[in-house]
């Protein structure tokens, strides 16, 4: 019987789980403790211990090959298994030549950290008792497509079906003839119920960028736009503790960055951009946009789009990973003091409004800043930016003049009136 399409995103609530039956585990103990029983007797209940032998990394593989990862399955427990069910889990760049009718495929794509799987499910209904040691009579090909690389196959054994992750396809059964169980002979097996097993193929990925040319008048802001490019044929999985590449942008002189792409940070006069996953697709990669203010006029100025220097082995053609970034300037001088200087925010120099991706609107006229009113500026003009209104710090325009006279003859009225209530009280206290 083929196992039903259970559903559950097995990767997000592992922990839960296992916290969960720690709890209920702990209170069970108690209350069999409390009715004077001993929980030990739970534990040395017989029960099966399906567990895998040890699968070596398997190296060298070329796209459009196949080859059969060596499982075995051994029963360490004190019960007979009175089924087996092995999982297979391979990521992108690997795929399975041919899939038995005992055994289901789903897919899963990928989601938060997750790499796409494709995953497959072979059911054995047949008994493995307690120290014996089986095999598949085929084992299951697995084949390297023409984007692999570096890939990962995992394996896993039990007693009971697997429940799938939520966000899998529904299973489809193989359509080659049923394969089963048969007896190996004993020695050499693993300690674990799961194996992950690194594939590295002889492949290639051309990581490659993208330069911009400019154009715009001095105090215009302008959208800059570079890529980063996997161009393949390989897609490219990078380890959790392996450092990722990150692309430098530097901006052309004569120009300030008014607002960065999100994946970006300062690093000196350049910016260190990130990408948004420890893998990259064959074709995929990161678009990153700017927003950059042409100050003034620099003759022959340029920046540069760069790719970080770390060792990338699978990427041979290093001339593509620096472009440039042209400015051309019409109209000379400066923009002088109304404009922005800067991603981080502050005034320019002088007296005009504020500018930064975190301030006001920015622009070749100055803008509003998110703190003040509009067209307000921290050191003077209109208004103050502290307070938005039309109250600056260093003065009062003559405006505010009729309004302080009013407040004033508001006091005296005011100061009037508690006087007579005052006296009037006291009348009537003497009498």
């Amino acid at each position: 019987m083929l196992i039903p399409p259970h559903i559950r995103r097995t990767s997000r609530t592992a922990r839960t789980s296992g916290a969960s039956r720690t709890v209920v585990a702990a209170l069970s103990g108690v209350g069999l403790i409390a009715l004077g029983v001993a929980p030990a007797a739970i534990a040395d209940e017989p029960a099966p211990a399906l567990v895998l032998g040890d699968i070596a990394p398997i190296n060298g593989v070329k796209p459009g090959s196949s080859f059969d990862p060596p499982v075995t399955v051994a029963n360490k427990g004190t019960k007979t298994a009175d089924k087996v069910w092995v999982y297979y889990s391979v990521t992108r760049g690997l795929d399975y030549a041919a899939i038995p009718s005992n055994c289901q495929s789903h897919q899963v794509p990928s989601y938060d950290e997750m790499t796409e799987k494709s995953n497959v499910v072979c059911e054995f209904d047949q008994a493995v008792e307690p120290g014996d040691v089986y095999a598949p009579e085929k084992p299951l090909s697995v084949k390297a497509l023409d984007r692999a690389l570096y890939d990962d196959l995992r394996l896993t054994v039990g007693d009971t079906a697997p429940e799938l992750d939520e966000s899998a396809t529904q299973p489809v059964a193989g359509t080659a003839p049923a394969v089963k169980l048969v007896e190996r002979p004993s020695g050499g097996e693993g300690t674990d119920n799961a194996v992950d097993v690194p594939v590295t193929s002889v492949n290639t990925a051309d990581y490659q960028v993208t330069g911009a040319a400019l154009k715009g008048r001095v105090g215009e802001t302008v959208p800059l736009t570079v890529k980063f490019t996997n161009a393949g044929p390989a897609w490219v999985l990078t380890g959790y503790e392996d450092p990722l590449v990150s692309v430098l942008v530097t901006p052309p002189a004569g120009t300030s960055v008014v607002k960065p792409h999100g994946y970006c940070e300062p690093k000196g006069k350049a910016y260190s951009c990130g990408i948004s996953q420890r893998w990259v697709d064959e074709g995929g990669g990161e678009t990153y946009t700017f927003k950059l203010r042409i100050d003034k006029q620099v003759a022959g100025a340029k920046g540069a789009v760069a790719l970080s220097t770390e060792a990338r082995p699978y990427d041979p053609d290093k001339a593509n990973d620096k472009a440039a970034i042209t400015l051309d300037v019409t109209g000379g001088g400066s923009a002088g003091s109304s404009g922005s200087n800067g991603a981080t925010g502050g005034s320019a120099s002088g007296s005009g409004g504020s500018g930064g991706s975190t301030g006001g609107t920015g622009g070749s006229d100055g803008g509003s800043s998110s703190t003040g009113g509009a067209g307000t500026s921290s050191t003077g003009g209109s208004g103050s930016s502290t307070t938005g209104g039309n109250l600056a710090t260093t003065g009062s325009s003559s405006a505010t003049l009729p309004i302080a006279g009013a407040a004033a003859a508001a006091v005296v009225v005011g100061a009037g009136i508690i006087l007579v209530v005052r006296r009037r009280r006291a009348t009537q206290n003497s009498d």
